[in-house]
C-alpha cells in the first residue's frame, strides 16, 4: 500500500515526537520533579502510529501503563501531556492522573491504565457502543505479552467474538512482562491462541510502520464492516527498563545495543523512504529538530505551570449524570 507523501511525513513526525518525548521524560525523571514513576514507550513507536493512522476522533483507544505513545499517536496534546506528567494544573487531566492515567475523551483516548490487562474490557465496551449506535467506529485495546495472559483479556476475546464487536486487540509483545521473558511465561503462540476463539490474527513486525499500517488497515476495515474483532500480535523492542526505577539488569548491554542498532523504527523508515526518493534525509532531520523543540517547549511550559489547587481534590472523580 503506497502512502501519500503527506501521510509519510505525518507518520515519521509522530514517531519522532514520541521518541523525543519519551527520552526527555527519562531525563526529567532524574530531576525529582516528576512524581511517581513512568513506563516509557521508546522503541515501540511504529506500533501506535501505524494503527492510529486509520483512526479518527470517533474511534476509541484503551491503553496500558506504557501509554504515552498511544496518546500522542491518537492526537493528544503534547503540552498537556507533559504538564500532566509533571502534575500541573494545566495537564490534560488537570494534574491529577499523572503518567499512567493520561486520557482525552475528545480524542477518543479512553486513558492509560495501571491495571495489566485492563484495556480489553474497556475497549469491548466502547466497541459495543459503536455497534449498537451504528456509528461505524472501532475500538483498539492495547495490551502486552503479559496482559495477554490475564483473565480479563481472555474474557474480552470471548465476548468480542460472541458479539462480533468492532475491536482490535493490539498485543505489543516487547519480550518482557516487567522482568519476566515472554518466551518463558507465554504458553503457545498468541496468533494460534486467538484462532482458538475464532478471531482472525496476524503477527506483525512492530519496527516497520508500513507493515503495522497494512495489518491495522485490514483489521479496522473488518471492524467497520461489521465482521468482528481482530488480534494483532505486534513484536516490538523496549529500549528502556520496565519503569523509571528499573535497572534493567536482566538484559545484557549487547542485547540492548543491538535493539537500538537493528530494531529502530525510525531507521527502518528512513531506509525505506530515502533510497526510494520519497523523502530526503534533510527533511527528516528537520522533523527531528522540530520534535526536539516541541518537547523542549512542553517541558518549559510544564515547569512554569501551577500545581493543582487543593480545593479541587474532589472534582473530576465521579461523572455527574443528568
Amino acid at each position: 500500500m503506497q502512502l501519500a507523501r503527506a501521510d509519510l511525513l505525518k507518520a515519521y513526525r509522530t514517531m519522532a515526537l514520541i521518541r523525543v518525548f519519551e527520552e526527555r521524560v527519562q531525563r526529567e525523571m532524574s530531576s525529582g520533579d516528576i512524581p511517581g514513576s513512568t513506563h516509557l514507550y521508546a522503541g515501540q513507536e511504529a506500533s501506535a502510529v501505524g494503527i492510529s493512522m486509520h483512526l479518527t476522533d470517533i474511534d476509541r483507544v484503551a491503553s496500558t501503563h506504557r501509554g504515552h505513545g498511544h496518546s500522542i499517536a491518537k492526537g493528544c496534546d503534547v503540552d498537556g501531556m507533559m504538564a500532566e506528567i509533571f502534575a500541573r494544573a494545566t495537564g490534560i487531566c488537570h494534574g491529577k492522573g499523572g503518567s499512567m492515567h493520561i486520557a482525552d475523551l475528545d480524542k477518543g483516548m479512553l486513558g492509560a491504565n495501571g491495571i495489566v490487562g485492563g484495556a480489553p474490557p474497556l475497549a469491548c465496551g466502547a466497541a459495543l457502543t459503536a455497534k449498537l449506535t451504528g456509528s461505524g467506529a472501532v475500538a483498539v485495546a492495547y495490551t502486552g505479552d503479559g496482559g495477554f495472559n490475564q483473565g480479563t483479556t481472555a474474557e474480552s476475546l470471548n465476548l468480542a467474538r460472541v458479539w462480533d464487536l468492532p475491536v482490535i486487540f493490539a498485543i505489543e509483545d516487547n519480550g518482557f512482562a516487567e522482568a519476566t521473558a515472554s518466551s518463558w511465561a507465554v504458553a503457545g503462540d498468541i496468533v494460534v491462541r486467538a484462532a482458538g476463539y475464532g478471531i482472525p490474527a496476524e503477527r506483525v513486525d512492530g519496527t516497520d510502520v508500513f507493515a503495522v499500517h497494512e495489518a491495522a488497515g485490514r483489521a479496522v476495515a473488518r471492524g467497520r464492516a461489521g465482521e468482528g474483532p481482530t488480534v494483532l500480535h505486534i513484536t516490538v523492542p523496549r529500549y528502556l527498563g520496565h519503569f523509571s526505577g528499573d535497572a534493567d539488569t536482566y538484559r545484557s548491554s549487547a542485547e540492548k545495543q543491538a535493539m537500538r542498532s537493528e530494531r529502530d523504527c525510525l531507521k527502518v523508515f528512513r531506509a525505506k523512504v530515502v533510497p526510494a526518493g520519497l523523502i530526503d534525509e534533510a527533511e527528516l532531520d528537520a522533523i527531528d529538530a522540530e520534535a526536539t523543540a516541541a518537547v523542549e517547549g512542553a517541558v518549559v511550559a510544564a515547569r512554569a505551570a501551577p500545581r493543582p489547587d487543593p480545593a479541587t481534590v474532589a472534582t473530576d472523580v465521579y461523572v455527574s449524570y443528568p
